[in-house]
């Protein structure tokens, strides 16, 4: 990190294979270039602060438990992360992804309070999630397999705050993208399944995007386009209007 800066190394540069149990904050802060692969099972906070770097968690190849529902990482996996990837092949524990600011994850299920406080980054779920899903959830995007409204934090679904969409195409590309790289870097079965009739599991997903995210976005482009000077007098207040606007 100090030799290479924030822009960091190429993907894989580093390729490190681990078996057996992940400590306490396993993968944290790892920067852009490292990749960490590991057999067996991660405890709580792995990935914490993630800054580019790769992780791969997957049971050792020749357990007989149930790999896709059996839980292999621990609470508040992924705390903070701000960019890079992690592919979990089993369940993580509560507080998945908290404070997300723009990572990639997939996992085969998470606990309580997943997702919560995220403001960045994509997260896709292949399983069930525990209760209070997407508190505070106010940027990035979640796609959620099978996802059950009862779990989903009450006072989001109250206000509006979030939006329950089905995948369009372009979403659809992204999500299957992102599980087969799951499925070719786990070896989840699982996920492998999902892939023979994508047409049929695309309709089970759910993409769950705040509203004023999807609000700012599309001010952001449109500014974009217009090649507005952020510098200049009052043009941050207009776009917030259009946001604000936007989201009501």
């Amino acid at each position: 990190t100090r030799r290479y800066g924030e822009e960091g190394l190429p993907d894989d540069t580093i390729d490190m294979t681990l078996h057996g149990s992940g400590g306490q904050s396993i993968g944290a802060f790892i920067p852009r270039g490292e990749t960490m692969r590991i057999y067996g099972e991660v405890n709580d906070y792995a990935g914490k602060g993630l800054s580019g770097g790769r992780m791969i968690v997957r049971p050792e190849d020749n357990v007989t438990f149930d790999k896709h529902s059996n839980v292999i990482a621990g609470n508040v996996t992924g705390f903070g992360a701000t960019s890079g990837q992690m592919f979990v092949a089993g369940r993580a524990g509560e507080r998945f992804g908290v404070r997300n600011g723009g990572a990639t994850f997939v996992v085969e299920g998470v606990g309580d309070h997943g997702c919560e406080y995220m403001t960045g980054g994509t997260v896709v779920v292949l399983g069930p999630t525990g209760r209070n899903f997407g508190a505070g959830f106010s940027g990035g995007n979640t796609y959620v397999l099978d996802l059950d409204m009862k779990k989903v934090n009450p006072g989001a679904i109250k206000s509006g705050a979030l939006l329950f969409k089905s995948l369009d195409a372009e979403t659809s590309k992204l999500v299957y993208a992102l599980v087969k790289q799951h499925a070719e870097e786990t070896g989840s079965q699982f996920a492998a399944a999902l892939l023979e009739d994508w047409n049929e599991t695309v309709k089970r997903f759910t993409h769950v995007v705040p509203k004023q995210f999807v609000a700012m976005t599309k001010a952001m482009e449109e500014a974009k386009a217009n090649n507005v000077d952020f510098n200049a007098p009052g043009a941050w207040e207009k776009v917030y209007e259009q946001v604000m606007e936007g989201a009501r």
